[in-house]
């Protein structure tokens, strides 16, 4: 089998509360996401989606996706798209870093060979430990009773985990915090994510103020070496995110003892082909996992239920459902939240088929 061509479609995806803020003043109201079909000689087709959250949040941005997808697809072009290292060697080899733009194909690339051998991805990534998988809610970053308010709604969908959005000012954000969690029952989840917005003394002021609260820090600052000292300050749980973006970053936080969890973001890391390496080496070092991604709508969450029902429960510590966060449905066969869990599909690959009325005529097609 062989990659004979890749269409590039681009789709807006407004949100449903209208808007999504996070730290030191960002914040979305529509997102920009890139939908790719990768087209072979078997008549096989496999899909994927990547969708940076904006430009200021990792080194990653909407237009950055489809210019790397420029400079790639040639790489892989008359390749066996189920030579999974291969195609991750060729788009290494042909582009040096970007890997938010590889990981639509490498994931496209688990859609064909799912497809092509009648198997859905979550066993090809180790075979499904869970049939429902718990979804956290994101908490847009508000005036601290609104925020509170807002988490009776979530609960009536289902969700038992949140994931507040903090690092704005320090004083506000210990409020938010405080407001929250008091509101929220036993055994309820409460993250208090500042998304590297917290300078370090800030970050050691908001982990002091809420050193008698059950919440976990996620996050605080922007560089892993202020993340790690905060880490050492504070007895609650600790979560890395911005900072664990390849296997070399894990293994150096699992050796600092830096995190008690982290988000593995899958097109941040490059695709499932990495991500899933990496959560292997986070289930052997008894390290749990928020499964994820930056944003997208429903291949992007397809593609997270996947890995999520291929990790055990144990370590799966909670996955996103970005499609109901989203106006736009694209992809017939996405998982839909039911009671604050969601499943992947148990058709072969990622067991999606997108809705091409909805989603125009490509881009750009090489």
């Amino acid at each position: 089998m062989k990659i004979t061509g890749v269409r590039v479609y681009q789709i807006d995806l407004p949100l449903v509360e209208g808007r999504y803020n996070w730290s030191n003043g960002n914040y979305m109201e529509v997102f920009d996401s890139t939908v790719i079909a990768v087209e072979t000689d078997a008549g096989i087709t496999g899909y994927a989606e990547c969708c940076p959250l904006g430009s200021a949040y990792l080194p990653s941005y909407a237009l950055g996706v489809r210019t790397g997808l420029q400079e790639l697809i040639p790489h892989v072009i008359g390749l066996d798209p189920r030579d999974l290292n291969v195609i991750n060697k060729a788009m290494d080899e042909g582009l040096r870093g970007h890997p938010y733009a590889k990981a639509p194909i490498d994931i496209a690339c688990w859609d064909i060979l799912g497809k092509s051998t009648g198997l859905p991805v979550y066993t090809l990534l180790g075979g499904k430990q869970q049939d429902k998988v718990a979804l956290y809610r994101a908490i847009s970053q508000e005036d601290p009773d609104v925020m509170a308010k807002k988490i009776d709604g979530y609960r009536k969908e289902g969700y038992t985990k949140f994931q507040l959005k903090v690092g704005g000012d320090a004083n506000d954000d210990i409020a938010r915090i405080h407001a929250t969690r008091e509101v929220l029952d036993n055994g309820e989840v409460l993250v208090a994510d500042a998304n590297t917005g917290w300078n370090r003394h800030e970050a050691a002021r908001v982990a002091a103020a809420v050193a008698n609260l059950d919440v976990y820090i996620e996050q605080p600052c922007m560089t892993y070496e202020e993340c790690l000292s905060i880490r050492r300050r504070t007895a609650r749980p600790f979560i890395m995110d911005e900072n664990i973006f390849d296997e070399a970053m894990l293994r150096k936080g699992l050796a600092d003892d830096a995190m008690d969890a982290i988000n593995l973001k899958i097109s941040k890391v490059g695709g499932l082909t990495k991500a899933r390496l990496m959560r292997d080496i986070c289930v052997n070092a008894g390290l749990a996992m928020t499964i994820e991604d930056t944003w997208g709508g429903d291949i992007v969450t397809a593609t997270i239920a996947h890995l999520a029902a291929s990790t055990p429960e144990t370590f799966s510590f909670s996955a996103t459902d970005f499609n109901s966060y989203v106006t736009v449905d694209f992809a017939k066969g996405a998982p839909k939240r039911e009671n604050g869990f969601m499943s992947a599909n148990d058709a072969p690959g990622l067991g999606i088929e997108p809705d091409f009325d909805v989603l125009g005529e490509p881009e750009f097609e090489m």
